[in-house]
C-alpha cells in the first residue's frame, strides 16, 4: 500500500484520523443539539434541524471548524462542553504505537488538523498527542480549511517539506483531493474514524482502519 522507503514527512489529521471520531459525532451530533434545546426553551428535534442546517450552510470552509464561531452561534460556550464527554476521548486502533514507530524512524511527524486550538488542547490532556509529533499544525493557524490549496501553500511557506517524498493520512475525502491537487505524492485515507460507525467503501485512496495495517 505505501512505499515507506519513499517517505520522509508523515502528515496526519487528528480527528477520525488518530483519535477515533465518535467523540466529534456525539458532541456535535447529539450532546450540543441537546444542550442547545434546553439552553432555547426548543425541542431537540428543532434543535438539531435549526444547528444541522448552520453546520450544513459553513461545510469545508474555516467557520465550519471555529469553536468560537459556534460558541457565538448557539450562546454556549463549546469549549467547555467538550469537557463534559471526555471519556470519548481515545487513540483508534493502534493509532499511538503507529506514532511511536514514526517518531524513532528518524521520519519527520506532523499532526496536521482542522481543529480548533482550543479542541487540540483538550484532546492533547488525555491522549498526549502532541508529544508524539515533531509539529502541531491547525489549519486556523493559516485562516484556510484543509480542503484549500490557500492552507497547504501557507502551510508548506511556513513549515517547508518535500511533497513528493510525503505521507498525508485523513478521513476526509475532500481534504484528500486538496492535498493530491497540491502535488503530496502518497496519500491514505481511514475507512472507519468513528468505531461506532461501520466502515465506508468505495474511495479513490488507498484504505485501511487500524494502523497495524500500513506499519512499517
Amino acid at each position: 500500500m505505501l512505499d515507506w522507503c519513499a517517505i520522509d514527512t508523515v502528515l496526519l489529521d487528528m480527528d477520525g484520523t488518530l483519535l477515533d471520531l465518535n467523540f466529534d459525532n456525539v458532541l456535535w451530533n447529539e450532546h450540543i443539539p441537546l444542550r442547545y434545546a434546553e439552553h432555547h426553551g426548543m425541542s431537540c428535534e428543532a434543535a438539531r434541524e435549526h444547528l444541522f442546517a448552520q453546520f450544513s450552510t459553513h461545510r469545508n470552509t474555516l467557520r465550519f471548524y471555529c469553536l468560537d464561531h459556534w460558541s457565538e452561534v448557539t450562546g454556549m460556550d463549546v469549549v467547555a462542553m467538550h469537557r463534559e464527554l471526555t471519556h470519548l476521548i481515545r487513540y483508534r486502533p493502534h493509532a499511538r504505537a503507529f506514532l511511536e514507530r514514526m517518531m524513532s524512524s528518524g521520519r519527520h511527524v506532523r499532526l496536521v488538523t482542522n481543529s480548533h486550538r482550543d479542541g487540540i488542547d483538550i484532546k492533547n490532556e488525555f491522549t498526549g498527542l502532541t508529544e508524539l509529533t515533531h509539529l502541531t499544525i491547525s489549519s486556523h493557524d493559516y485562516d484556510a480549511p484543509k480542503e484549500s490549496q490557500e492552507f497547504w501553500q501557507r502551510f508548506a511557506r511556513h513549515h517547508p517539506f518535500d511533497k513528493a517524498r510525503a505521507l498525508f493520512i485523513d478521513d476526509n475525502v475532500n481534504v484528500l483531493d486538496a492535498a493530491r491537487t497540491y502535488g503530496i505524492a502518497q496519500l491514505c485515507i481511514v475507512s472507519q474514524p468513528d468505531s461506532a460507525r461501520p466502515p465506508r467503501v468505495g474511495f479513490d485512496y488507498p484504505a485501511f482502519n487500524g494502523f497495524d495495517e500500513i506499519m512499517p
